[in-house]
Order: structure tokens, then C-alpha cells, then sequence
């Protein structure tokens, strides 16, 4: 056995009864190629915010006429984005073990208390199943999930035909810190992989529910919400550079915020 699986061995004996571990680093080549994977672009939509001021609200782009239904998975205590879509007329389908009833009342609110996961049982659901119950024909669906890191195993059972059927999506990844470890970066990269196959990466936005996490050169927040545009709606494409948004507001108010770093998007010219 080489010298240093020998050295890991006798670390993880130490180690894992105080539930601890080692692990190897992700090359910062392999980190570049992420980032550079996705940086946003600014395409012929401008952005707009739905949902409120604060957590909840999102920036999508301004292509919303036509979407049919809005899938929203993980309502926790506030349905301001699904309120704004009910407003313009859009069945609004959400899901959520944790409480419930959405915390607002609404007729074109359709609830189910279930987890979204990428199983499906007594408490959990799967992306792919429920689409195909309530919109099995629809090709101009937004999704907005806030999952709290259950969205990489929803990411792997769905299919990409079923995420096809998004014109839009607003996911909030969780644990992206752990990009420096090889093991949970090869779960998000492929993750973000798969995503970028059909979608491009409209906009970025930090919570600033966790300061950034520091590995060689790279700022990473931990918990980031990305808008995604299926590329065959966009005729126009330059990358962005300028970031916050001037919509964009901090998700906890009286945390101090930071803006995207700049590993995370393009440099001005």
C-alpha cells in the first residue's frame, strides 16, 4: 500500500469515530473549468424580479408569457414568487413535507405535502412523476426549487426530456463550498453538466445567509440561487460582467452582503 493511503488509513482511524474525515482537494484546473461552465450570459431578455424583496424573490428573465404551470418544491414559509405567477394567471403546483398549506390561500395553488427526492414513497415525490401528472404535454413550465441540497439527487433521477419541459428554471444549490473536495465535486459538476446541456445560465445571485468560503483563488458561497433559460429561446448571447443586479436584494437583511465574486462571471473587457 503506498505511503500516503497508509498515512489516510491511520488518519481515518483517528478520525471517523469523532465522525471526521479526510479527503482529497479538487484540482484548480478541474475548479476553472466549473466556473468558466457557469458564468451567466446576457441574452435578449432583460431580467425581472418575482416574489418578494427579501428570500423568495428571484430574478428570471422576461419570457414568461405562455408558461403554463410553475413547479415549486419547497414552500417552507413564504409563496411570494407563486403568488406572483397565480396573478398572471398561472396554475402553481407546490410541494413540501415540512408544513401544511402554503402560507398564502390561493385557487390557482395546487398542494401536495411531499419532499421532492429521487425516490418516491410515502413522504417524497420525483420531479419526473409529478410533471408528468399535472403537465405531461407542456413544454413551457418554470420550475423554482429550493430543496436545501436534495436538489442534486433530484437533478440525477430526472430526465433530461422532463427538464426539457422548463422554459425556466430557479434552483437553489446548496453545499457548493465543498467544490474543494474531489468527491463532492464531481456530484456538482456533473449536476451543472447535465443542466448545461439545454440551459444556459442566465443569472447568479449569492444568499447571504453564509459568507463565501475561501479555496486557493476561488470565492465560493456556500448556498447560491441560479436562473436558467432553455437555450432555444435565446437568439441573443454576450456574456454579463456587471454584478449585483440592480434588482437583486439580500436574502437575510440584517446580514451584511457581498457581491458575486468575480470567478463566478466574466470580466469586463
Amino acid at each position: 500500500m503506498p505511503a500516503t493511503a497508509e498515512i489516510r488509513k491511520f488518519l481515518n482511524s483517528l478520525l471517523l469515530p469523532r465522525r471526521l474525515q479526510i479527503s482529497q482537494t479538487t484540482e484548480v484546473a478541474r475548479l476553472g473549468a466549473f466556473f468558466d461552465l457557469v458564468k451567466p450570459i446576457t441574452t435578449n431578455f432583460d431580467l425581472v424580479r418575482i416574489g418578494g424583496e427579501g428570500d423568495g424573490g428571484y430574478l428570471v428573465p422576461d419570457d414568461l408569457a405562455g408558461i403554463e404551470a410553475c413547479f415549486s418544491p419547497g414552500v417552507a414559509d413564504t409563496a411570494d414568487f407563486e403568488l406572483d405567477f397565480a396573478n398572471r394567471g398561472v396554475k402553481c403546483f407546490l410541494a413540501d413535507y415540512s408544513v401544511d398549506s402554503p402560507p398564502i390561500k390561493n385557487d390557482r395553488f395546487a398542494f401536495e405535502k411531499n419532499y421532492l427526492g429521487p425516490t418516491e414513497d410515502a413522504v417524497h415525490i420525483t420531479l419526473e412523476n409529478w410533471v408528468k401528472r399535472k403537465a405531461p404535454d407542456s413544454n413551457d413550465l418554470i420550475l423554482q426549487m429550493d430543496i436545501e441540497g436534495g436538489e442534486y439527487g433530484v437533478l440525477f433521477d430526472t430526465g433530461s426530456d422532463t427538464l426539457r419541459q422548463f422554459r425556466i428554471m430557479v434552483i437553489e444549490f446548496h453545499n457548493l463550498d465543498k467544490l474543494h473536495d474531489k468527491s463532492a465535486f464531481e456530484l456538482i459538476n456533473l449536476s451543472f453538466r447535465k443542466i448545461r446541456k439545454d440551459f444556459d445560465v442566465v443569472h447568479i445571485h449569492p444568499n447571504n445567509c453564509i459568507t463565501p468560503f475561501v479555496y486557493e483563488n476561488y470565492e465560493i458561497p456556500p448556498v447560491v440561487e441560479f436562473t436558467f433559460l432553455r437555450n432555444d429561446r435565446i437568439s441573443a448571447r454576450r456574456p454579463t460582467t456587471t454584478f449585483p443586479h440592480p434588482l437583486d436584494r439580500r436574502n437575510v437583511p440584517h446580514n451584511a452582503d457581498y457581491p458575486l465574486p468575480s470567478c463566478w462571471h466574466a470580466k469586463e473587457s
